[in-house]
Formats: structure tokens, C-alpha cells, sequence
């Protein structure tokens, strides 16, 4: 379940407190008091048989005694009543509880642990009747607009517009004293607990369309359903920020992994590439958390990373500088129009750069002039204005100059006026203004970071990335057979040729490798490679090879190779005597002077699934710790984001007379690894190491593969569901035409724009119930960019007539499309159907319908709708065709609802 029954929570029209009590600090009496107190308008019922009142509010004994059904119960009882008590309540018509009682999973005060098994029987006596769950092991949770605090915190929080959302109780109240502190208003604060039922993703779902609530934070342990908070995640970040603290960032365990990848690839390190990959940005700090959410807030987002500084004093715009530097950021260059601008504005002595130092006695004049040449610099994307307090110049009168010299224009300001006294009026002023400012530089520089990463996660979000290739066909079959025959062997590794053998069915470029099972047929593989050759182990229990001494490289003769795989074998026998050695790899050594050394991989993180890594690799690869982390699928866009996380790619992209690597090769060698463990839920662990890259391409001379049997089948392990290309298909209408209907992806916005363009603007009314002249390239983009998992979109293509000598003529423009987007309950889903303006009557739209409700009614959903407009009789006629139901629209009486029930 997800958002089901959530409002039960947050807006109950009555409450029931279980195990309320007078006994002084007590929880029950602490969540009674706060109950009681918060302004709650609805009936709230103390159940105790051992009190007549609580809080001077008559007591019931027990749940059958309550006068009247609560909406929301509470539950503060020892842990062996809770599953009776969800019982007795789910009949009763409760539809959700708060389990504020710990030790549903843990030992007994005599030492015997339960197993969970009293957590399992709430979960099982809650499901009959759809009741929903927070906690257990909650302190609560809090909605101040509706005046709900079913929560045992130690102060109330102010109504606002931020919801906060927490696993940790602790971190609760010291969130509460931190806002208290500085008057943050809250829309809903809720403690998670054991997130037996709801989790972040349900909150992130009911959260995302609260219409009270502007902002969402979240304190992270885990996640327990990694796919539904990516959706969940996803969906809510395209409406609002949603920004993330993590507990818990050192995985020390990681470290233990067989392979370089797993080495790397630490689960804080899978988190940090999952937030960024669902649009969220994180944060490391208590005090970054509401300066994320008042800088995201109140700032105009920045078209791009140059930051210019602004300043009347030296140190501080140094400060910022570092700050800048440390962050990773960008300091703008100034334009020599700008330069310019400011030499004739500012005394001769100003820093004649960027910081732009106007000097310690600076009026709000001369910080105007300076302000509005660095705001209309092209070069720059941002201004950050520092002010130190001053006997010469008064703070507030320079930060109205600012405020009028701002005025109108639309790059982003940000502010750091220092000191406390002096500062105060100012800082007041830039507020009112919505004008962030910040207390030191760092801070500052840091708000100014938080905006480019969180537009950076924004482009992954909607992006409209180009298609692969068209040329990349895998040979799915022959590396199927591969893995199918070690996994029936009861191997846990390929050995390095099998393991290049399945990237070559994926179109990777390898290094030709020959087996060799003695000294001798080593050194005739290497007399007839005819050059310099490279030796190492084959053995099924040597994973680093280099660590073993199992490498020898630039061979020249056959005689070397010989000398070196039998000094090899005694190494080895000496270092590891029970290690099983089948012999020798050998391969011609690729000498390629300007190539770099990468590591491309894949491990199984436990909460999400298949992770990809990329960096810098060699055998030194741990200790340099360059790498990368993506979540699969990828495309062209995100393989080249992955990328650009890495110091290495400074190198790539070429410097002084070495020309740049093939960054496109590189991505898509990350795409084809992309592809082919969504391909193969046996791969656990995979890497190419190294992963040879220059001007001419890429090779693999490495390369290990370990297999597991799956324990989730096909894309279940994933936590972004893939392209699915099951629902390509081919469809003939009732004119004999064909259609090609694929699921819509990310490289159709301008097709789909295209489409748009050729519709008739009455369609246009039809069908989006107001008139646009053009489909606005972010809407393209929302609308191609979709979360499989909660949506379909299914577009139709003619097939075109072959032309002589060249087969199947490809697909072309988009000639309708039909989409479903579902709650997150999966129970419902909301069609809608564009059709080109001059193909319509030929029976597309009918068969796109019949195809998407199949799609509906495989994927378990009971209940498609639409709303229609009562004038739009073809459509209301194609959805009577259909078996659809006309019903009154609740939101407009010119809307009539079409619902199919399924």
C-alpha cells in the first residue's frame, strides 16, 4: 500500500488514545497532555479501565466502549495487546494507528525475543481492513495545521510549510528545539519508527500532493522498498524540493568485497547516486538542512555553475573563494565588457577580478554600480554580495541599495552581511525580499552549491537525452549460455576468457585472450601473437591477480613467457598452496601511449539493487578512490553525468598536446554494462579493470564476472524500472495500416513536440481543456521522461513500405499516443489519448485504448477513467465503444467521467 488511507492520519475527524494515563512522565500521560492541548477540533477518547478521566476527559475501558468509531488510534501499550488491539479497531471501521510501543520485534524483559512475530500479527490483523500503520518504536507524529500532536515531543512545532519526515525519535526533538529556535513552521513532523507499513516512500507520496506543504525533509537510516522510494522520490521532486540527511555514511564492511567494485561501491556511496538520480538533494549537516530549504526556497534558480563575489573586503571574498574551490564550484570570469563597466565605477585600487573587492569604504552607490555590472555579466550565473560592517558605510542603507539595484533582474542573489548587531536590520530586510542571506561566507557559498546540485539532480529528472545507437544489438543468447553453463557447473566466477566472451556479446571491445594449460603452450601462444605478450593465472580461486603475483607483463619472446608462467606457478603453489590453478590467460600487450586506465563495473547493493560503477582504475584502484556510482538503466545523458562525478574525467577530456579519450565510447561501454545486467539477474559482480580508453575508443584487458542464482527474477531487482521492451508490438487499424507501438522514452520529446505541432488547436482544446499554442520543451520532457512503475505511455508509428534493397523501412514520426498514470496504490489509473489531427477516424486511438487497458488490467489495475469534455462526442463515443461508464465529474459539471472497471 502507499497513500491509501493516509489522510486518516493527518486529518482524522476523531482520535482514541490507548493506554492514556495520569501517571507523571509516563508516555501515556505525555501523549495524552499534547493531544489534549494542540488545538485538535475532533473528539479525542482516553482508553485506560484503571482511569475514570484523563486530562479531565471521561476514560473508556476498552476499545468496545468508545462511543463512536476513531478515525485514528494511538496505541501506547505493552507490546503482546498491540495485535488485539489492531484487530478489534480494523473492525470496527479504524483506519490507522500510531504504534508509539517499542519491543514488537525485540526480546521480552526475561530475554526471549519474539522474532517480530507480534510485529507480523499487527501487520496480518491490519490488512482486512486496510488500516494503516506508523511505527511501531514511534514517538508520533504531528500536524500543527490541523492541530494533531499524537506524540510524546517535549514542545510543539509552529504551522509552516516544511514536513519533516524521520525514522530516528531523537532526532525529532533536537529538529523541534533547532525550528523553536529560529520560529520554522512545520506542515507535518513524523517520526517513522519501525516502518512496519508506512515508509518514505508512502510519505513521499502523500506528501507530494499536500498542497500545504512546500517543502519535504528527510532524516535517513535505510529504506526498506528501494523501487517504490524511487518512484515515490522521483515523482515527489518534479513538485517540490525534497532534501535528504543520511545517518550512517562510512560502510568500513564494504571493504571486505571481492571484487574492486564492491570494494568501492560503499552503501552511503549507493544512497548519495540514488538521491541524486531521483531529483533530491542531500545534505550533511543539521544546520545545511533548513538553509537548503530556505535557500531553495527563496533564491532564483541559476541557469548555470559561474558564481561571481562581490565584496568590501578582502577576506571575506578569499573565504568565499575556498569555499568555492573546496565545494567544487566554478568562479565566474568576468567579461571584458564587465571589466569595463566596473573600472569606471570603482576607485582605481578595486581587485580588478573576481572576487570583486569595491574596498572597505564602500557607499551603497558604489556597491549598486558593481552589483548591476556583475548581474548583467554574461559570464556569470550568480552574485554572491558580502558586506563587512564599517565606521564609513552603514549595512542597512547598502543592503536597500542592493535591493534596488537587484530589482527587476532575474540572475540569482544571494547575501552575506557579517556581524550580529550591525547585521540584523539588513539580514531582516533581505528576507522580506526573499533574498537569502547567510550568516558567514562558507555558509553562503554553500547555499550557492546547494542550488547547482540540486539543478544538476533536476536535469537527470528531465532531461531529454539522446538515443543509443542503433547499431548496438546484443547477442543476448550466446552470453545467456555462458552464464546458464557456469551457474550449472556450481561456479561462482568466470574465468576471465568466459567473462570477455560476454562482453563481446555486448559489443565491448576485449583483448584477444588464448588459454594456455602449461608453461610450454603459453610460450607457443606467445610465439604466435608474434609480439609482446601479457601472462596471468587462470585459476577459480584467485580473484586480484596482481596481489597473487599472477601477472607478468611485456613479454617479448616465447621463451619469457615460458620462464615467467613457470616462475608464476611456484609463486603461486608457495603463496597459496589450496588455490586451484587450470593454467594461464595470454594476450597480445596493447600498447597505447596516451590511453588511460578505467574501472567499469557492477555490484548487488542490498536495499538497491544493481549498481554501477565508474573511475579511474589500475591496481592501485581502491586507494585512489576516484569512482562514480549510477543506478541502471542508463542512457547517453546519465552515462556522461556518471561520468563528470570523477577527477578523472579532467584528464579525459585532454590537457596540454594529449587529445581527449572518446567520451561517447566510454559511455556507452557504461550503457552496454547498463544493459546487460538489467539483461541477467544472475550477474552479481562485474568488473573491467582496466578498461583502456583514448582517442581511438576503448578495449577491455580485464575483466571478472561472478554469477549468483537471482533470488528476484528478470528487472524485479532494479530499483528503476527499466525500458519494457516486452510492450513493443506491431498494430494494424481498420484502413490496413501498420503501426509500430513501443512504450515512449526520453528521446521522443521532440517528436512528441513534433506531433503537437500538427494537431488542430480545437484537439488541442479537447484534449488538455484549455488552448496551448506549443508544448513547452519542459512538459516534452515530463511527459517522455516517465517512472515505468507508475505510468505507460504507449506511442503508435507507421511502419513505412520498404524501400528496394534495404528491408523494413524504419519508424517515423509519432502518429498518436495513449499513456495510464496510476496512483500509488496501483489501484486506479487515469487514461488519456492524443491523436494526430488528420489520422483521426482511422481507428489508431481505438486501438491504442485497447492495447493500454490490456497493459492496465496485466499490471493488476481495477479502474481506468477519464475526464471528458460533454461536447467531445468522439471521444465519449470511443470510450462507450470501449465499455466505459459516463458518471458526473465532481470538479466540473461540463466534465463527464468515463470510468471502466476492469
Amino acid at each position: 500500500m502507499s497513500v491509501r488511507n493516509l489522510e486518516h492520519l493527518f486529518k482524522p475527524a476523531s482520535v482514541a488514545l490507548i493506554g492514556a494515563s495520569t501517571r507523571a512522565g509516563s508516555v501515556g500521560a505525555v501523549v495524552a497532555r499534547n493531544l489534549f492541548n494542540a488545538g485538535f477540533k475532533g473528539p479525542v477518547m482516553p482508553v485506560n479501565p484503571k482511569h475514570r478521566a484523563v486530562e479531565g476527559v471521561l476514560a473508556y475501558p476498552d476499545v468496545a466502549s468508545l462511543p463512536l468509531t476513531p478515525d485514528l488510534a494511538v496505541i501506547c501499550t505493552p507490546p503482546d495487546s498491540v495485535p488485539g488491539l489492531i484487530a478489534e479497531l480494523g473492525a470496527r471501521g479504524t483506519k490507522a494507528a500510531i504504534i508509539i510501543t517499542a519491543g514488537l520485534g525485540a526480546p521480552d524483559h526475561n530475554g526471549n525475543g519474539n522474532g517480530g512475530t507480534l510485529r507480523q500479527a499487527a501487520l496480518d490483523a491490519a490488512k482486512p481492513h486496510l488500516l494503516r500503520i506508523v511505527g511501531p518504536n514511534c514517538l508520533g507524529i504531528m500536524a500543527p495545521g490541523t492541530g494533531l500532536n499524537a506524540s510524546f515531543a517535549h514542545i510543539a512545532p509552529r504551522a509552516g510549510d516544511i514536513a519533516f519526515v524521520t525514522q530516528s525519535g531523537a532526532m525529532v526533538t533536537a529538529v523541534l528545539d533547532w525550528a523553536a529556535a529560529r520560529s520554522v513552521g512545520f506542515s507535518h513532523f513524523v517520526s517513522l519508527g519501525d516502518m512496519a507499513d508506512v515508509d518514505f516512500g508512502d510519505m513521499l507520496d502523500y506528501l507530494a500532493a499536500d498542497p500545504g506543504t512546500r517543502a519535504v525533509l528527510l532524516y535517513i537510516e535505510a529504506v526498506t522498498d528501494a523501487r517504490k522510494f524511487m518512484s515515490a522520490a522521483r515523482a515527489c521532486a518534479r513538485l517540490k524540493p525534497v532534501i535528504i540527511i543520511k545517518a550512517g555514511r562510512h560502510a568500513e564492511g564494504a571493504r571486505a568485497a571481492a571484487s574492486h567494485t564492491g570494494a568501492l561501491a560503499g552503501s552511503d556511496a549507493v544512497y548519495d547516486a540514488a538521491f541524486r538520480r531521483a531529483g533530491a538533494l542531500r545534505v550533511y549537516e543539521m544546520r545545511e538542512l533548513f538553509d537548503a530549504v530556505e535557500t531553495l526556497a527563496t533564491a532564483r534558480p541559476p541557469q548555470g555553475e559561474r558564481l561571481a563575489i562581490l565584496t568590501n573586503g578582502g577576506g571575506p571574498g578569499v573565504l568565499a573563494t575556498d569555499a568555492l574551490i573546496d565545494f567544487h564550484g566554478t568562479l565566474a570570469e568576468l567579461a571584458p565588457e564587465t571589466m569595463a563597466r566596473l573600472d569606471a565605477a570603482l576607485p582605481a585600487t578595486w581587485s580588478r577580478g573576481n572576487p570583486v573587492d569595491i574596498i572597505g569604504d564602500a557607499p551603497p552607490a558604489r556597491y549598486a554600480e558593481a552589483l548591476k555590472a556583475l548581474l548583467a555579466d554574461p559570464n556569470s550565473d550568480a552574485v554572491l554580495v558580502l558586506n563587512c560592517p564599517t565606521a564609513v558605510a552603514d549595512s542597512t542603507e547598502v543592503a536597500r541599495a542592493i535591493i534596488d539595484a537587484a530589482a527587476g533582474s532575474k540572475r540569482t542573489l544571494l547575501t552575506n552581511w557579517l556581524g550580529d548587531p550591525a547585521a540584523a536590520e539588513a539580514r531582516h530586510l533581505f528576507t522580506e525580499q526573499r533574498i537569502p542571506t547567510y550568516a558567514t561566507p562558507e555558509q553562503a557559498v554553500r547555499g550557492f552549491m546547494d542550488l547547482v546540485q540540486f539543478r544538476r539532480n533536476q536535469a537527470l529528472l528531465m532531461e531529454t537525452p539522446p538515443s543509443l545507437p542503433e547499431n548496438f544489438v546484443p547477442d543476448r543468447d550466446r552470453a545467456g549460455k555462458i552464464l546458464g553453463a557456469v551457474l550449472a557447473e556450481g561456479r561462482d566466477w568466470l574465468s576471465e576468457s568466459e567473462a570477455k566472451e560476454v562482453l563481446a556479446a555486448y559489443q565491448i571491445p576485449v583483448v584477444p585472450t588464448r588459454i594456455a594449460r602449461t608453461p610450454a603452450e603459453a610460450a607457443t601462444h606467445a610465439e604466435e601473437m608474434a609480439g609482446p605478450v601479457a601472462l596471468k593465472i587462470l585459476s577459480p580461486d584467485i580473484t586480484h591477480k596482481s596481489d597473487a603475483g599472477g601477472v607478468a607483463l611485456n613479454l617479448e619472446t616465447p621463451e619469457e613467457a615460458r620462464l615467467a608462467a613457470e616462475t608464476m606457478l611456484a609463486t603461486i603453489r608457495r603463496r597459496q598452496p589450496k588455490a586451484r590453478l587450470e593454467g594461464f590467460t595470454v594476450q597480445p600487450m596493447i600498447r597505447r601511449t596516451h590511453a588511460h586506465e578505467l574501472i567499469v563495473g557492477m555490484t548487488d547493493d542490498r536495499q538497491f539493487g544493481p549498481v554501477l560503477l565508474f573511475g579511474q582504475g589500475g591496481t592501485a584502484v581502491e586507494l585512489l578512490d576516484d569512482k562514480a556510482l549510477a543506478l541502471p538503466p542508463l542512457n547517453m545523458k546519465l552515462a556522461h553525468e556518471t561520468m563528470a562525478e570523477t577527477r578523472i574525467i579532467r584528464l579525459l577530456r585532454g590537457y596540454r598536446d594529449r587529445p581527449a579519450a572518446d567520451l561517447d565510447a566510454i559511455a556507452l561501454t557504461l550503457i552496454k554494462i547498463s544493459q546487460l545486467v538489467c539483461d541477467f539477474a544472475e550477474i552479481a559482480e562485474l568488473d573491467i579493470n582496466p578498461l583502456l580508453a583514448d582517442e581511438k575508443g576503448v578495449i577491455a584487458l580485464d575483466a571478472r564476472i561472478r554469477v549468483a542464482k537471482p533470488e528476484r527474477s528478470g528487472t524485479a531487482r532494479l530499483a528503476i524500472r527499466p525500458y519494457p521492451q516486452e510492450l513493443e508490438q506491431e498494430m494494424v487499424v481498420r484502413d490496413g495500416s501498420r503501426y509500430a507501438v513501443r512504450p515512449i522514452r526520453p528521446e521522443d520529446g521532440p517528436a512528441l513536440q513534433a506531433l503537437f505541432a500538427r494537431l488542430a488547436p480545437e484537439d488541442i482544446r479537447m484534449r488538455f481543456f484549455s488552448p496551448l499554442k506549443s508544448l513547452p520543451p519542459a512538459l516534452a520532457a515530463r511527459l517522455t521522461q516517465i517512472d515505468y512503475d507508475r505510468e505507460m505511455a504507449l506511442i503508435a508509428s507507421p511502419i513505412l513500405s520498404p524501400t528496394p534493397g534495404h528491408g523494413q523501412a524504419p519508424e517515423a514520426e509519432i502518429s498518436a499516443v495513449v499513456r495510464i498514470s496510476c496512483d500509488p496504490d496501483n489501484e486506479r489509473a487515469e487514461y488519456a489519448i492524443l491523436v494526430r489531427s488528420d489520422l483521426k477516424g482511422r481507428g489508431i486511438g481505438y486501438g491504442l485504448m485497447n492495447l493500454i487497458i490490456a497493459h492496465a488490467r496485466q499490471r493488476g489495475i481495477r479502474e481506468v477513467f477519464g475526464d471528458v469534455l460533454r461536447e467531445n462526442q468522439p471521444m465519449l463515443q470511443l470510450c462507450r465503444d470501449l465499455g466505459f461508464t459516463a458518471m458526473e465529474s465532481e470538479e466540473d459539471p461540463a466534465l463527464a467521467r468515463m470510468v471502466l472497471q476492469i
